[in-house]
């Protein structure tokens, strides 16, 4: 057991040593300033726990272009919504590529998926399909029945825990999870269970950890040593005898009713038309359950914490949610659109939690000179926009770490991609395509959270003993639930 213990660290070390002895690292000038870095390691050691406060804090001293290497791998970091809004309009194409990460390239079918795909031909085609089949206005409100129906199920879920206390990210993550495995799967999904649930959760801790190869290119043989490899194929065995069910399910089967058409339907539609195949099909499927179940969920719970924490903005929320919907069991859809402050604490939920705080990384797929030629940004770079850095900036956000939501009030800042220093989602040209598909889950669900119940904290808890610590992944959770009792409202 020893030897094996000093094995790794002896092979790690021989492996480094022969990659820096014959790695030739090019030294191109006009970089923008960064942090000194360490031999071999370079900065990784100044990422920390939560990788977007660490790099935001670095920016305050080395500016809002920072160049930096995580061992081998060439990062820039942006920091600013006015150089995002440099990039984006004027560069986006050269910073539109993506880093072959290993997890992700064994998860996503050889990167199949569109969020993880390199720039060319087939990103594009399958943008296009997820675009123009399964996000358009049309499609997402076909599924309007499964959001009333999903937060229904969550609502009385709730209620018949009163009074104790319920754990409201568990029940919100399964309303979430719910609501996407019936659009994506309908019957055949059959809810999906806790299985996939179990699957899933695998899929995003793999997909989010610490993997040595993405930044030591020579590593790789690391992950078959330290069970990381295990660990994906069985998640990818798992995932793919899901897929196989699910898929094989519907092929045989004839959906004659429009209305019963999920999105593997449509999906199987498209490939009889295209050169889409199972293994991307199946990478389409993967990208939806992330951004249309993480995203989600972690945006509802941070806003409901916001909201707790602030019993004047929740009052404010609740009179007008009752208002609106006076009378009915529910809020409906229909009445999200006259609901405007709480669009206003949703968008301000966004500001303080970007659910994805640093977005999937990019990578420059040419050289490419930014802020108005005075930084040379080398090919293979990986980027990281710091979202969470823009949207708590200062010199743009009056008292910007308090939750205000009045501060859109006559704000005409959107959180589509077009105001910078606003980008839950991104912006350009890889912007999340699901956008569209999210909001309506967390506006219905959060409405109707405050329409039905009055909330309060657990004997002996007050506000300021909620912990706000964020949790380490690719979409930034909560790290500890949130548990509340709720107190129902006739209305």
């Amino acid at each position: 057991m020893i030897l094996q213990f000093l094995f790794i660290p002896f092979l790690t070390f021989i492996t480094l040593f022969f990659l820096v002895r014959n790695k030739r690292i090019r030294k191109p000038g006009n970089l923008p300033p960064g942090p000194r870095k360490l031999p071999i390691i370079g900065n990784l050691h100044q990422l920390g726990k939560l990788p977007h406060r660490s790099l935001q804090k670095l920016s305050q001293t080395h500016g809002d272009l920072m160049f930096l290497h995580l061992g081998f791998t060439p990062v820039l970091v942006v920091s600013s919504a006015d150089k995002a809004r440099d990039i984006f309009k004027n560069h986006d194409l050269a910073f539109s590529g993506r880093p072959a990460l290993y997890a992700f390239d064994k998860i996503c079918y050889n990167l199949s998926c569109v969020s993880t795909a390199p720039y060319g031909a087939y990103w594009r085609e399958a943008r296009r399909i997820v675009v123009l089949e399964l996000m358009t206005a049309k499609r997402v409100d076909s599924f309007r029945h499964i959001r009333a129906k999903e937060v229904g199920r969550m609502i009385d879920f709730i209620s018949g825990a009163a009074p104790d206390p319920v754990d409201l990210s568990a029940a919100v993550f399964d309303m979430s999870n719910s609501v996407v495995s019936r659009a994506a799967f309908g019957a055949a999904g059959g809810g999906c269970g806790k299985s996939f649930k179990e699957i899933f959760g695998e899929t995003q801790r793999l997909a989010a950890g610490f993997n040595l190869a993405d930044y030591f290119p020579g590593l790789g043989w690391v992950n078959r040593v330290n069970g990381v490899d295990r660990r994906i194929a069985e998640n990818r065995r798992d995932l793919e005898g899901f897929f196989e069910r699910v898929i094989g399910e519907h092929r045989d089967r004839m959906v004659e009713d429009s209305s019963e058409v999920d999105i593997i339907d449509v999906l199987l539609r498209v490939q009889k038309e295209s050169e889409l195949t199972d293994d991307q099909l199946k990478a389409v499927l993967v990208d939806i359950f992330v951004a249309g179940t993480d995203t989600s969920a972690a945006t509802i719970i941070w806003t409901m914490t916001e909201l707790i924490r602030n019993p004047t903005v929740i009052r404010k929320a609740q009179q007008q949610v009752r208002e609106i919907a006076k009378g009915k069991p529910m809020v409906e859809e229909s009445d999200l659109q006259k609901l405007t402050y709480l669009k206003q604490v949703i968008k301000e939920s966004f500001r303080l939690h970007p659910p994805a705080p640093l977005m999937i990384p990019r990578e420059t797929i040419e050289p490419c000179a930014i802020d108005g030629g005075r930084y040379h940004i080398p090919a293979k770079t990986r980027v990281f926009f710091n979202v969470a850095a823009m949207s708590t900036d200062p010199l743009i956000w009056k008292n910007p770490r308090e939750f205000s939501p009045e501060r859109f009030e006559d704000s005409d800042v959107d959180f589509r991609g077009q105001h910078f220093e606003l980008l839950p989602f991104g912006a350009g040209r890889r912007g999340c395509p699901g956008i569209n598909f999210s909001i309506p889950v967390v506006e219905l669900a959060v409405a109707n959270l405050l329409f039905r119940f009055d909330w309060k904290l657990p004997e002996g808890i007050s506000a300021k003993d909620i912990d706000m610590d964020e949790s380490i992944g690719i979409v930034m959770h909560k790290k500890t639930p949130l548990c509340l009792i709720a107190c129902s409202v006739s209305n």
